[in-house]
Order: structure tokens, then C-alpha cells, then sequence
């Protein structure tokens, strides 16, 4: 699947046809929500599938990022953290609030 360039700024794009079950509430529901917004089937299927992965690709980056933030990376920079949490409290110590 992707884009087939045609010629300078013309491109078609490929599809990939594939055959799905589904319950058939889920079909007929499908069937109904596709002719009330006025698009086919596949059009109706491709929005859907198209959301559902941009969503689980957001989970996956942020299950990235809690690996790569984990702990670990922390407790590099806590000596740092440390040290200017004291210098703040010596600056302050004598502060009013």
C-alpha cells in the first residue's frame, strides 16, 4: 500500500483489498451510519481504521516515552536536582511568604 507516482505532481493511490467478518449488527449499523454520512462501506471502514491507529499509535509514543523516562533516567539527574533544591532553600530561608 502507498503511492504510485504517475508523473511529476500526479500520483494514484494503491489500495489493498481484503475481506473482513464482522457480526451482523455490526455490519448493518456500519450499513446505515456509511448511507446517512453519504460515503461507501470502504470509505466508512477506512476513517474508522485510519482513527483507530492514529489513537493507538499516541498510546504506543507515550508507552515509548515512559520506557525512555523511566526511573532510571531520574536517578541520573538526582545528585543535580538535589543540589539545586538545597541551593533554593539556602536562597529562601529567610523569605517571608
Amino acid at each position: 500500500m502507498g503511492a504510485e507516482k504517475l508523473d511529476d505532481n500526479v500520483y494514484t493511490i494503491l489500495h489493498m483489498k481484503t475481506a473482513i467478518s464482522l457480526p451482523d449488527g455490526i455490519y448493518y449499523e456500519a450499513e446505515k451510519v456509511a448511507q446517512y454520512l453519504g460515503i461507501s462501506r470502504s470509505a466508512l471502514y477506512l476513517n474508522a481504521l485510519t482513527e483507530y491507529l492514529k489513537k493507538n499509535n499516541r498510546k504506543n509514543i507515550t508507552q515509548k516515552l515512559n520506557e525512555v523516562y523511566n526511573d532510571d533516567y531520574y536517578k541520573e539527574f538526582e545528585p543535580i536536582s538535589n543540589a539545586a533544591l538545597e541551593n533554593i532553600r539556602e536562597l529562601t530561608k529567610n523569605d517571608t511568604w
